[in-house]
């Protein structure tokens, strides 16, 4: 039994790394788009500034719909008030984007966060590639995720819906039984560690068509 739970533990904690490895390197992709694009800002000015001495005011209106577009896919999406939180969601509603799914988001969080960016992003990050995953066995139209996050008194409410495909899951002790196989479901037992660590509660509920999970973490 020990060498079993020494085996499992180590297997979390590749699964953590790895992970924390792959949200960083999704937000500094996003980031690195973004300063291109401030980085072209003056060539695009000057650009602008030719047609307009030219009078060809077509030109600047098609241009300026195309950076309308450019910027589209750079900008960030949510702005809650905490750069930290920004930097997680942006990039993993941009992937979730990238696959034809739906995210409709509500998050404000105008404080610093008591909890280390780690512990966050492994939270964001496992809520969001399980509901990307489930969401990837529905056709396009009916790909949605919707989040909510807001501080309630001195705690930080989460609330993450995706619909599924399937019906109702089964449940086995506190999680619900995993559709991926030996080897996964790390993320869903790494996600109740971190809650469990900072005296946090955590709800999951199954329904036919859709998942839902909330998070409560105290922030005093």
């Amino acid at each position: 039994m020990r060498f079993l739970s020494k085996k499992i533990d180590q297997q979390i904690a590749a699964y953590q790394h790895e992970l924390t490895e792959t949200h960083y390197r999704e937000i500094d992709n996003m980031y690195r788009k973004i300063r291109g694009w401030r980085h072209d800002y003056r060539n695009h000015i000057q650009t602008m500034k030719a047609y307009a001495a030219s009078e060809n005011w077509d030109a600047i209106k098609r241009y300026l719909d195309l950076l309308d577009d450019d910027l589209t896919t750079v900008d960030t999406v949510i702005k809650t008030g905490n750069p930290m939180t920004d930097a997680i969601l942006n990039s993993k509603i941009s992937l979730a984007n990238s696959k034809n799914v739906k995210v409709i988001a509500d998050a404000c969080i105008p404080v610093k966060l008591n909890l280390s960016e780690i512990d966050l992003c492994c939270i964001i990050g496992n809520l969001f590639d399980n509901a990307i995953e489930a969401s990837m066995k529905l056709p396009e139209d009916q790909r949605v995720i919707r989040l909510y996050m807001d501080l309630r008194n001195t705690q930080l409410y989460l609330s993450m819906t995706n619909f599924t495909a399937g019906k109702k899951m089964k449940k086995e002790g506190k999680l619900f039984r995993s559709t991926k196989g030996e080897g996964h479901g790390f993320g869903l037992v790494r996600i109740d560690t971190i809650v469990e660590r900072l005296d946090g509660y955590i709800s999951r509920n199954s329904e036919d068509g859709a998942f839902t999970t909330e998070i409560l973490l105290p922030q005093v």
